[in-house]
Order: structure tokens, then sequence, then C-alpha cells
């Protein structure tokens, strides 16, 4: 679980990082047509998502997990016929979504970029990469079912680093060199989804040509398969449903708020709508996108614990299982716990590096990083039922959430105005949360209070920490002032080592570490020489 856990978050951390960065030269060399190009970016890429989720449709998560639960009965052969299913399914899929965005791109274009001809080449240049980002997916799906994380994580980051690298040097080119148009710019921006995924799919096929004796062999030693006449492509369907659906929790929460937030505003304050999309892009859009960075960290657990859970499930060990759970949550929170009061304590900073200086901002990015806790929570317990077959469960317990988060939206905005969906969404996803957290401890009751114990702890080191930065803010703000951008980044990367620095001195002296993490813990212990 921490091997695989460490890959996915490495991926994860590394891949968001860099697609960050390249944002500081691609601006510059954009010159004045940069807002216009980054409005272009983001109406082609938001539709480009929006065909990712409906091409790859839960899939590569569905077959993750039947693949671990084929391995765990040791019928290695039916779980390579499931696979070979689900990339046909997938060839598909990317055949058929690709060329309806690319041949429906001026329909699209009318629908979702208010008709805007300028997207019509950048939505088609996406298309290309909607062709074979379905089998990108299975194949990491494929990996991840023997928990093996690495070349997902490896992928996933040289994906990232050929994207950057095409769309600089093509910007570049066309931008500085051949004195170009913004439109072909980006154009070729976008484009670079198709070569980082043609390289990220390179990478995937070199691990699974170095890891193909050892599959053939297992597939050879194993179980014949009891049942040859199996529909599989019914079976992919009916565990990828739930991951499509589960999957979207989040973004269902935040396409909820925008499309009431306006509306239920003006019922209890006098406002612009310029105003009112400030408000909405300020926890809707730029602190959303700060938190998903830590909740994210969640999502790599949740890819690890499938197909570890869904094996465990499979062999009928219960007591396994319920020790599985104890561990996946302590990680969890031993995680997440520290990372959202860390982005809460170096809010200012964040906040003022990426977007300039805005207290109200800041105030939104405090809120929302304590409320990324129960959207990882959710991310992380969701997936855990599902590898556990109890699909319409989980399914259900989301739908009373986002019910209540609809039942309170109203009442909450009317109390706290620009932060009610923010309430409204944690007491929906605290709901949702209890209810899955409850019948899981009734399913397999792992010991509450070793977790309540350790979680303690984590706390109050947490705490500590969050401490020591507030102190650091307020006395570097206090006398260098707040909205200097360039102090904000130096700021923020002190803020962050000595957090860092804090916490895990406190979880390793204390060995709370070792208690979550394992022996292991015990060479970093004798590395950085504490007792």
């Amino acid at each position: 679980m921490l091997k695989g856990s460490a890959w996915m978050t490495a991926g994860s951390i590394f891949s968001r990082i860099l697609g960050a960065v390249y944002i500081i030269p691609w601006m510059a060399w954009m010159g004045s047509s940069y807002p216009a190009a980054n409005a272009l970016y983001a109406k082609g890429y938001n539709i480009y998502s929006l065909f990712i989720i409906i091409s790859t449709a839960g899939i590569p998560g569905a077959i993750s997990k039947q693949i671990s639960h084929y391995n765990a009965l040791d019928e290695y052969s039916t779980g390579n016929k499931l696979f070979k299913q689900g990339l046909k399914i997938m060839i598909f899929m990317g055949l058929l979504f690709g060329a309806l965005m690319y041949f429906g791109s001026s329909f699209m274009a009318a629908i979702f970029a208010d008709g805007d001809p300028r997207s019509i080449p950048v939505i088609q240049s996406l298309a290309i990469a909607v062709l074979i980002i379905p089998i990108l997916s299975i194949l990491r799906g494929y990996m991840q079912g023997y928990s093996d994380m690495a070349p997902s994580a490896i992928s996933q980051f040289v994906e990232q680093i050929a994207r950057v690298i095409y769309m600089l040097l093509a910007t570049y080119l066309i931008m500085k060199v051949q004195g170009g148009n913004y439109i072909s710019a980006v154009v070729q921006s976008t484009f670079a989804a198709f070569i980082g995924a043609v390289v990220a799919i390179a990478i995937l096929l070199l691990a699974f040509a170095k890891k193909l004796p050892k599959l053939r062999a297992l597939s050879r030693n194993g179980k014949a398969p009891e049942k040859l006449n199996k529909n599989f492509t019914k079976e992919i369907f009916e565990q990828a449903i739930p991951f499509i659906i589960l999957g979207s929790g989040i973004t269902l929460f935040n396409l909820f708020d925008q499309s009431t937030f306006n509306q239920i505003m003006r019922m209890f304050v006098k406002a612009t709508n310029a105003q009112l999309d400030n408000y909405y892009s300020l926890f809707g859009f730029q602190a959303n996108k700060l938190i998903m960075i830590i909740v994210s960290l969640a999502t790599a657990m949740s890819a690890t614990a499938i197909p570890i859970l869904s094996g465990l499930f499979s062999k009928g060990v219960k007591k396994d299982i319920e020790d599985q759970i104890s561990n996946t949550l302590e990680l969890f929170f031993f995680i997440m716990i520290p990372a959202a009061l860390g982005m809460y304590a170096v809010s200012q900073p964040l906040w003022t590096t990426f977007y300039r200086y805005d207290q109200l901002g800041i105030w939104m990015l405090q809120f929302s990083s304590i409320i990324s806790i129960l959207m990882g929570m959710f991310t992380v317990l969701s997936t855990v039922l599902q590898a556990l077959y109890c699909n319409r469960l989980a399914i259900q317990y989301f739908i009373v959430g986002l019910i209540v988060k609809v039942a309170v939206q109203v009442p909450m905005i009317g109390f706290f105005h620009e932060f009610g969906p923010l309430v409204a969404t944690s007491i929906g996803m605290g709901v949702t949360c209890f209810l899955m957290m409850r019948k899981l401890h009734k399913l397999y009751p792992f010991d509450p209070n070793r977790i309540s114990r350790r979680i303690s702890g984590i706390i109050v080191f947490s705490l500590v920490m969050f401490i020591a930065i507030f102190f650091i803010n307020s006395v570097a703000f206090k006398f260098i002032g707040n909205s200097d951008r360039i102090v904000s980044v130096v700021i923020l990367v002190i803020e962050a080592l000595v957090g860092s620095a804090i916490y895990g001195y406190l979880v390793l002296k204390t060995k709370l570490a070792d208690k979550i993490l394992g022996s292991r813990v015990e060479r970093i212990r004798r590395l950085v020489k504490i007792k």
C-alpha cells in the first residue's frame, strides 16, 4: 500500500507541479495575447475533459479491480481475456468519440464556446488525443490490477514532460521565431496532449514487454477458468458505471454550485453579475484548483487500494480486509491532515504567488483547505466500498450527501453568503463520509480505537506545525507587506521546508511514523540521526 501510494502520489504531484510551472514561460511568450490565448486554451480543454470522461467511462478502474479479483483466484488467463475485451472496447470508444469531437467541432464550439470560431481548430487538435487516451487509460488500469503502480506513475510524469516540452517549443517557434499568431500557438499547445499520450503509451508498452514473460508464466501455471462463456463486456460496464458516478462526485457538487450560485446570491445580496462571477471564481475555480492538488493525494491512495482490497475480498480473508482498511485510513489521515492544515497555514503566500494578494481569496482558500479533508475522505471511502463490491451502497450514500447539499444550499448562502456553497459542500460530504464509514465498520469491524489514537497524534503534530508556520507568516508579512509576489514565493518555500521538518521530526521522534508506515522508517530515523 505504502509503495504503491508513494509511486502514484509522486507521479501526480510532479505532474501537477509541471502543469503549473509551464504557465510562466508560456504566458511570457504569448505577450499581450495571453488573456485571449488562455481563454481559448481553457475552452478547448474543458470540452476535451468532458470527452475523456465519457470515452474512458470508468473502465480503467473497473479493469484494475477485476484483474486483481481474478489474480487472487489464480485465474490469470481469465483476467487477460477480460483485459483484451476491455482493450477492444477502449479502441472503439477512442475512435467513436475522437471522430465525434473532430467532425462535430463546429457544433461544440457553438454549444460550449459561445460560437467562437477560433475554438474549432483547438477542439480538432484535442480530438486527435481522444483517439488514443482510452488505450493509455486501460494500460494503466491493467498494470494497477497487478498492484504495479510504478509504470503508471512514471508514464504520467513522462507524459507531462513530453507535453510541456512540445507545447513550449512550438509556442516559442510560432510566437518568437516566426512572429505568428496566438491561435496557431494554442492549437499546437493543445495538440501536445496527443504527443504526451503517445510517449506515455510507449513507456507502458516497454514496461509490459519487460513483464510479459512473468505474465505468461502466471497465466500458464494458474487455474483454468471455470466459466468460458463469460460476458466480459457486460462485466466491464457493470463495474465501470459506479466508477463513473463516484469518480464524478466532487465535480457534480461543483457543477451544482456553478449552476445555482448567482441566482441564490441575488436572493440575499445586491451585487452585479461581475461581482457574483468574481465570488464564484474565488472558491469555484481559483481555490478549488489549489486544493485539488492535495485531494489528488487521496486519489493516488485510492488507485493503490483498489487491487489490494479487491484481491483480499476474492480470497475471503475478512481479518486481512479489516487490517487493510485500517492501514488505508491511517495512511490517508497521516498525509491528508498535515497537507490540509499546511495549505491553510501558507494560504497567504500561496494565493499571492498564484493569483496576487486578495484577502477574500485567502479566506476562501483557508476554508476550502479544511473541506479538502472531507473531499479526500469521500474519494478514499467510496473507492474502498467499490473495491469490496459494495457499489450500490456507495452510490446511495453519495446521492444522500448530494441531496443534503442541495437542501441546505439556500439557507447556507443566506447565512454565510459567498462562503455558503462551501459550508453546504462540507455538510453534504460530511453526511456521505459518515454513512460510508459507519457501513464499512459494520461490514468489517476494524479497530476504531487504534485509528483514533493515531489520528489524535497526527492532529496534535499538525497543529504544532500549523502554529509555527502561522508565526512565520505574522512576522514576515508585518514587516514586508502583503502584495509582493517574489517575496511571497520565498516565504512559501521557507514555510514549506519548516513545516515539513517540524511534522517529520515529531512523527519520527515519537515513532508514530513507524506504526503507520512500518519498520522501514527506522532507516530514515538513522539517516537524519533522530533517536
